[in-house]
This record gives structure tokens, C-alpha cells and sequence, in this order.
């Protein structure tokens, strides 16, 4: 029903009225074909669905694998692909291109690159191997141990899996423990509450709460009241869409560090499985697994030299269609200087789609004070001083997923509020900034010139892991370069683009590019680089 004209009118009336039409199945839901704001509904039967649209919404899980599978080419198949492309439509002779006298030729440019070192990586004193020299982008934990184990004494296992045998759940359990004891950290072999298998009934809400709840009073029966839960294992259900109610509820409600496994990846097992589990868990409880051997001796010009802190940056945004809601901006900052291994990180919300973040300077009126700075910015400043003992000297400020039409709108603000959270700690204390944008979404492609010479390309055919380009399709007279600091495994490597658009550091174009690409030897998960540098 709605008002027209101050009269409440159905819409089966109004189709009747307006198009003298009888809609036949008038329990049939209805279309929204408006917007949150201005909804606009109609009825399916007078609806038809025109072909070859583009789908804006979120894929499932069968369409994302399928549609990888056919856009996944091989760089030589990708090359040839443009190629041909370019040489059937016949841009050279496109009259709209001719008039703005633009010429485009039918060949790729030839462009020069450099290939730079890989770093080396720092374990722990007590492995057979201390030191890491990795290989085309990868190495692996053989005869090695986390630089620094984190020590969980207190863990529970939890699943939601009906399909996986109990004994198949234990087996997969003690395997895990022990290989976190292996690797560096020191890890209670045993649960604290028994494997507990979620109830039919139980939603996946209050499962989570019951194995909480029970934990906390078998700690207190053994005389360790105000003890909790330190890591909760969570095997998923065998159908997708619970992993973000899990993550919500334990990390914003209950303050329980999760680990989520797939039933699939839990009944297989295996070394490596187990093995990046194990580095995953170490960071989540404050370990560290590697560090860089140059940044733990003070060897990284511009970030060793004096107290430097590492600023990552980027916003979410809902998906196509939800108007109603928001952004979600993220900031992260390196807590370990020299290392830079670990970050602290603060979210919040803001308008939908709106690029520029909100939150990092805020300002609050106080009756006997006045205006009291706050905001993301001067939070992490905070927490790097209450780490190192010491304000950083020098800003390093990594921001992804800005288009070139908001550089200067984005800078003019971000820098704003990077100088007014920085006043607020002690007055006239202005540290040097290098704001650098990352982006990932282009369409520039890095092929090896000869696709069969080995010491050009890694085994999935793509360029060299640390592969750099900064001159002819780059910016003549702007500091901005392309990295490929990852391995390929399928299809063809992206190369990230970095555009620096404030360098009051001054930094050389190696110096910058070779701290880039050494941060991407730091990611966590894995002992992979990865492809964009990881505060971003």
C-alpha cells in the first residue's frame, strides 16, 4: 500500500487504474528497483530481466572460483591475448584518437627494470638455521624458530563441523600444539575444557558463548579465577557464512582470540597446513615470526637511523547497492621500532563511499580544558610512545585505494590532520612525513621480454619477485613507481603502483623502493612476499 494523493492505494489498484492491467499472482513479493532512500517497487510478473548485464553484487564462493579459473592466463597467453586485441580493433586508425592527434602503436613498450636483492630474514638464536636468505619470493620454516614464541596456556577447541570424527578433531588438535611448540612458541598440549562439539540446536552465537562461559569456571574451579580463554580453535560449519558472526562476537564482545579452520583443511591436515596455522596463532597472541636481519642491526637508511613509525591506511566500502551502509576506515601503525614487524590497529566508521578518513583528527570540547585533540593519528602516536619510550622522528604514511582524482583532496586533508595530532603531543613537534598512495587496481601489465629465459621469469612465468620500473610509464616529473614484489602462482602478477606524493624525508627512489619491497618480506601469514606492502 502507499498514499497517492492523500489515498491509500494498493498496488494491484494502481496497476489496474494506471495501465488497466490485473495482476494475476498477487502474493508474489515485489522487485525494488530504487534506491535505500527512494525505493521503488514493482511486481515480478510485469518484470523482465534483460540479458548480459553486468552482476554488481557479491559473488558466492562456486562463482568466484569459476570466474578465476577463466580469467586466469598465463603471461605469455596474456600478452598474445592484448596483442590481438589491439591489432583487430585497429586503434591506430580510430578516427576520434587521430583527431586529438593521439597515436597508438600496435606493439607493447619496451620498458627498463631492475631486479632488487631480496632481504635477509632473522630467526631465532636456539634454530639450526638463524638466518634466512629467501628464494624467488618464498623460503620455509625448515630448522628454524619464530623469532619470538608467544605462550598460550589456556586453549579450547570448539566445532560446528557434524561430518568430522571426534578422534580425527583430537588427533588434528595435538597435532597443532605440538607444532607451535616446535617452532618457537610454548603452547599447553592439552585443552583446558574438553573438544566440544556444538549442539544441533545451538546457534553458532550462543555455542561460542556456552565454551566460554564453561571455560572461565573450570579455570576458577582450579584456582585460576580471572583467567579466560587465551585462544579458541573453531572448526566451521560445513556451510559458508558464519566466519564473520564468529569474528564479531569473540573479538568486539567477548575479547577471545579465534582461530577459524576449514572442516576440508582439518580432516587433510599436513605439515603445511599446520605450519601456517602455527604462524598465524603466534602473531595473534603477541609473538613475532621473523624480522629483518638489516632492520634488527640498523641497516635500513631512513628507517633504523632514528625512531621511525610506519602508517597504513584504507577504507571499505559496502557493496554495490547498500546505500544505507557505511564505510569502515582502517588505520595501522608499527608499534617495534627498528623491526617494524608489529602494528596496532584502530577502526571506525564513516558516510558510506566516502574515501577521505573521517576519524584520524578529532576535537572535543572540555569545560575546564577547552578543545582536546583526539582521533586515530594521535591514539597511535600515543601507543608508539608507551612502546619505544620515545615520539617517532620520522612518519612513513602508506595509504591504498585512492584514484588520482582525489590525490591533492586526500593529501590536503590527511596531512591536516597528521600536523594537528602531532601538535597536540608537545607544541612546534612537527616530524618529517612521506605520504605515499598505494594502488592496486589497474590495468598495467609487466611482461619478461623473452618469455623462456629462467633468470628472467619465476616458475609461474611471471617476472622476478622485486622487479621495479620508475621511468617512461611512470610520471615525467612526479615520484611514482610500479614493484612486483610477489611470486606468481596462476595467471599474470599485477605489479602494485606507488605514488609518492609527499616526501619531506627525502628518500631516494631506491631508498623508498627498497623499504617497500623489504616491508613485504614482513606479512605475517606466511613465508611468502607478498604483493603490496603490509601496512596497507
Amino acid at each position: 500500500m502507499f498514499d497517492q494523493d492523500g489515498v491509500r492505494v494498493s498496488v494491484v489498484q494502481h496497476f489496474k487504474k494506471q495501465y488497466n492491467y490485473t495482476l494475476k499472482y498477487t502474493n508474489w513479493p515485489c522487485l525494488q528497483a530504487g534506491s535505500d532512500s527512494r525505493p521503488i517497487y514493482l511486481p515480478m510478473e510485469v518484470c523482465s530481466i534483460v540479458g548480459g548485464q553486468r552482476y554488481s553484487r557479491k559473488l558466492n564462493e562456486r562463482q568466484v572460483s569459476s570466474i578465476l579459473k577463466m580469467a586466469c592466463e598465463r603471461p605469455a597467453q596474456w600478452e598474445s591475448s592484448v596483442l590481438e586485441i589491439v591489432n583487430r580493433n585497429n586503434y591506430g586508425n580510430d578516427e576520434y584518437s587521430k583527431e586529438f592527434g593521439m597515436k597508438v602503436m600496435n606493439q607493447l613498450a619496451l620498458v627498463d627494470a631492475r631486479v632488487l636483492p631480496a632481504p635477509r630474514l632473522k630467526y631465532h638464536e636456539s634454530g639450526r638455521e638463524k638466518v634466512c636468505n629467501p628464494s624467488v619470493g618464498q623460503w620455509n620454516m625448515i630448522n628454524k624458530r619464530m623469532v619470538n614464541g608467544g605462550s598460550i596456556n589456556h586453549w579450547a577447541c570448539l566445532t560446528f563441523a557434524s561430518r568430522l570424527h571426534p578422534n580425527d578433531i583430537g588427533m588434528f588438535c595435538r597435532d597443532l600444539a605440538h607444532m607451535c611448540n616446535s617452532i618457537g612458541m610454548e603452547m599447553n598440549m592439552e585443552p583446558c575444557v574438553n573438544i566440544t562439539q556444538a549442539r544441533r540446536q545451538d546457534t553458532v552465537e550462543s555455542a561460542i558463548r556456552n565454551i566460554h562461559r564453561h571455560s572461565a569456571e573450570v579455570l576458577t574451579k582450579q584456582g585460576l579465577e580471572g583467567k579466560q580463554l587465551e585462544l579458541l580453535i573453531i572448526i566451521l560449519p560445513d556451510i559458508s557464512g558464519s566466519y564473520g558472526k564468529i569474528k564479531r562476537l569473540c573479538e568486539t564482545e567477548l575479547g577471545v582470540i579465534t582461530q577459524c579452520c576449514l572442516p576440508k583443511n582439518v580432516q587433510k591436515g599436513g605439515k603445511q597446513y599446520l605450519e601456517n596455522l602455527s604462524l598465524k596463532i603466534n602473531v595473534k597472541v603477541g609473538g613475532r615470526n621473523t624480522v629483518l636481519e638489516d632492520a634488527l642491526y640498523k641497516r635500513i637508511p631512513l628507517l633504523t637511523d632514528v625512531p621511525t613509525i610506519v602508517f597504513g591506511a584504507d577504507v571499505t566500502h559496502p557493496a554495490a547497492g547498500e546505500d544505507a551502509s557505511p564505510s569502515i576506515a582502517a588505520v595501522v601503525a608499527s608499534m617495534d621500532w627498528p623491526e617494524v614487524t608489529k602494528y596496532k590497529c584502530l577502526v571506525s566508521s564513516q558516510g558510506p563511499r566516502e574515501e577521505i578518513i573521517a576519524d584520524l583528527y578529532t576535537e572535543t570540547m572540555d569545560p575546564q580544558r577547552g578543545r582536546v585533540g583526539g582521533g586515530m593519528i594521535r591514539e597511535l602516536l600515543l601507543s608508539f610512545y608507551r612502546a619505544t619510550g620515545c615520539k617517532p622522528h620520522r612518519i612513513i604514511f602508506y595509504i591504498d585505494g585512492v584514484s588520482e582524482g582525489q590525490f591533492s583532496q586526500v593529501l590536503l586533508y590527511e596531512m591536516d590532520a597528521i600536523r594537528k595530532a602531532c601538535a597536540t603531543l608537545q607544541a612546534g613537534y612537527l616530524p618529517p612525513v612521506s605520504f605515499v598512495v598505494v594502488q592496486k587496481r589497474h590495468h598495467t601489465r609487466l611482461f619478461p621480454e623473452n618469455h623462456r629465459a629462467r633468470d628472467l621469469t619465476d616458475r609461474s612465468g611471471n617476472i622476478l619477485p622485486g622487479t621495479v620500473v620508475d621511468t617512461k610509464i611512470c610520471h615525467p616529473t612526479e615520484f611514482d613507481f610500479y614493484l612486483c614484489s610477489h611470486a606468481g602462482i596462476q595467471g599474470t602478477s599485477r605489479p602494485t603502483h606507488y605514488h609518492v606524493l609527499l616526501d619531506e624525508n627525502r628518500f631516494s627512489a631506491d631508498a623508498l623502493q627498497t623499504l617497500t619491497y623489504n616491508l613485504c618480506y614482513t606479512y605475517a601469514r606466511c613465508t611468502r612476499s607478498v604483493s603490496i606492502v603490509p601496512p596497507a
